[in-house]
């Protein structure tokens, strides 16, 4: 799974990523969150519209949810029961950092609801790309949504929680500077993930807690 602050360049390198492992024969199910289903795709509409300032944190996170719990069940059960490689665009790490960090919320509630929206589905490895918030900005279209128009020290909250779970967590996830260029990133990607890959010949990406292989996938 790739994730990170917004304007960390995470979806162009989640792109290229995911390009690269068809192009080597695996078959692969991307997700993108909020959305990747019908119904996900409205609740992404509800949550990024500027018009819905208003939004209580609790719903947001709550909306949020209820577009993995469709995913999951929709999209990635299937998958993994084909046996393809599934890669995300963002997942419960990206509720942990904006709704928890970024906006307060206590991690147990998190867990909880999330523990309910997913049935213990995470993934295997989370690759998080970090960024400051002046190169991200510079990186965000000028039409910011939502999220996007939070604020400079919501934001540094949300950096600040990713750089956590990734320190709490070090087994299950993986650090990248993404201030360089695009191609600089990508040769750090897969200069971290060379040994891991050894799951590309048998693709998991999201599986239940119980049932975690060692070798992971992001």
């Amino acid at each position: 799974m790739f994730d990170g602050p917004d304007g960390s360049g995470k979806s162009t390198q989640f792109r290229r990523f995911s390009a690269w492992v068809k192009g080597i024969g695996v078959p692969v199910t991307e997700l993108r969150e909020p959305g990747g289903t019908p119904i996900g795709e409205r609740i992404r509409e509800v949550l990024l519209d500027v018009a819905h300032e208003e939004m209580t944190l609790t719903c947001e996170m709550l909306l949020y949810m209820a577009s993995r719990a469709q995913i999951v069940e929709e999209v990635v059960q299937p998958a993994l029961e084909r046996g393809d490689l599934v890669l995300a665009d963002r997942f419960i790490s990206s509720t942990h950092a904006y709704q928890g960090a970024g906006g307060g919320l206590p991690v147990e509630s998190i867990d909880l609801v999330g523990n309910v929206a997913v049935g213990g589905w995470m993934p295997d490895l989370t690759v998080v790309f970090d960024v400051d918030p002046e190169t991200a900005s510079r990186r965000l279209n000028p039409l910011l949504d939502r999220m996007e128009r939070k604020g400079e020290t919501f934001h540094a909250r949300v950096r600040a929680g990713y750089l956590e779970q990734v320190q709490r967590n070090p087994d299950h996830y993986i650090l990248v500077d993404a201030r360089p260029d695009e191609e600089t990133v990508y040769t750090t990607v897969m200069e971290s993930l060379e040994d891991r890959l050894s799951v590309l010949r048998a693709p998991r990406g999201l599986s239940p807690k119980a049932n975690q292989s060692p070798q992971a996938s992001p």
